[in-house]
């Protein structure tokens, strides 16, 4: 069994589809559904490709996401010890990740998101009035879909969008996997104290907002707030922005797949496909196995690194490959997508998912039902794919209309 290198930045051949999962990972997933691997510091870890197998990673107690444990696998040092110093929810195992989660879960409920669907719509429709007075060409990533996501979270939160460039400045320098460690350090300390410093502001002053609830809680400290506050702000707008500026890169080169999005009906099941085939987490979701596991005909020992593959699972052949409909490779959205794990699976599965949907519907419909003519304004071959982030996604998306 070849061993096959995890590394911060995934290698791409030139020829292959920068919408693809990187090579090496789609190579090693047609050869088994688990892979021996090797971390950037020289580490084994077992990469693990199939759907059902990442589906059992995710939901299995036997799987510790707990990055405080001292063999979880890591792309770089500096992030080992960024986490591990200040874990947020998402990198805990229960008790302790079911109870900060809980405290943030009814925010996010499908009821509560749905109510914000016209909120949400003004969002869009008002970024568009923007981006479309200034004129053609357009930057869509810097004028519709980063601002969208960023001005939801924030008033969800009950962060000043005033505040927007430097936390979207210190959250990119967060994802960034090539930057110094130094840097992104600073970065996150100045994301958590500027969260404790509004968290205590609020404590007298608290709004109807996330942060406010959690403020006036007895039972959580502020560095407590603080952490919680940083993931949902960074997940909350990188995710959706990069997946809004990924998904309009992809039909613009399909348009005939795009003029399904006029049918309303047609648009949540779109929006599946385009999260199943864009998954946005190309690195994996690393987990420490804790007792040995058998997994795919390979025995998994207790003490294992392992990097669950989200993108190669999501191009299961015999999940989504059905008859009737383009390879999994290819965008189809009149897919029955449903069952992706784009946003994960299990009780860490991304706790966001109905506010992204919700904004996904509706930036993309009313994009393309807007702007019927819009275009790329520089060849496809031009445009710049974040390969350096955690988060994939492009650094800018030209377009005319």
């Amino acid at each position: 069994m070849s061993t096959v290198p995890v590394t911060p930045i995934p290698a791409r051949h030139d020829t292959s589809c920068p919408f693809a999962p990187p090579p090496a990972y789609t190579e090693a997933a047609s050869s088994g559904p688990v892979s021996r691997a090797e971390l950037p510091d020289g580490s084994p870890c077992w990469l693990v490709t199939g759907y059902q197998e990442v589906r059992t990673v995710l939901s299995d107690r036997r799987f510790s996401a707990d990055a405080r444990r001292p063999a979880f696998p890591f792309l770089t040092q500096g992030r080992r010890e960024l986490v591990a110093a200040n874990p947020s929810f998402l990198r805990l195992d229960d008790p302790e990740h079911a109870r900060l989660r809980r405290m943030v879960t009814g925010d996010f409920l499908v009821k509560r998101v749905e109510a914000m669907r016209p909120g949400i719509q003004q969002i869009v429709d008002e970024a568009l009035d923007r981006m479309t007075a200034g004129g053609a060409p357009a930057d869509l990533v810097a004028d519709f879909a980063l601002p969208v996501p960023s001005l939801v979270i924030c008033l969800l939160l009950g962060v000043p969008y005033e505040d927007r460039e430097a936390f979207q400045a210190n959250s990119r320098l967060l994802l960034t996997t090539d930057a110094d460690d130094r840097d992104v350090a600073r970065a996150q300390a100045a994301l958590l104290d500027y969260l404790a410093e509004l968290a205590e502001r609020k404590r007298s002053e608290p709004g109807d907002d996330i942060l406010s609830r959690l403020a006036v809680r007895e039972d959580l400290t502020v560095r407590e707030i603080a952490s919680t506050g940083v993931l949902l702000l960074v997940a909350g707008h990188e995710t959706t922005a990069n997946m809004i500026a990924l998904s309009t890169a992809l039909l613009l080169r399909h348009p005939e797949q795009a003029a399904r999005l006029a049918d309303p009906a047609a648009v949540p099941g779109a929006v599946e496909e385009l999260l199943r085939l864009l998954t946005i987490v190309h690195t994996g979701v690393p987990r420490l196995a804790v007792e040995d596991v058998e997994l795919g005909g390979t025995l998994i020992r207790a003490g294992d690194g392992v990097m669950a593959m989200l993108s190669t699972a999501n191009r299961d052949d015999g999940l989504f490959g059905t008859e009737g409909h383009l390879g999994v490779d290819e965008v189809d959205l009149g897919r029955e997508a449903r069952r992706h794990v784009a946003f994960g699976f299990g009780v860490h599965q991304c706790l966001g998912q109905p506010l992204a949907r919700a904004e996904l519907q509706i930036a993309l419909a009313t994009l393309f039902r807007r702007l019927p003519g819009l275009r790329c304004a520089v060849p496809p071959e031009a445009l710049e794919f974040r390969t350096e982030a955690l988060i994939y996604g492009l650094s800018s998306l030209p377009v005319v209309w």
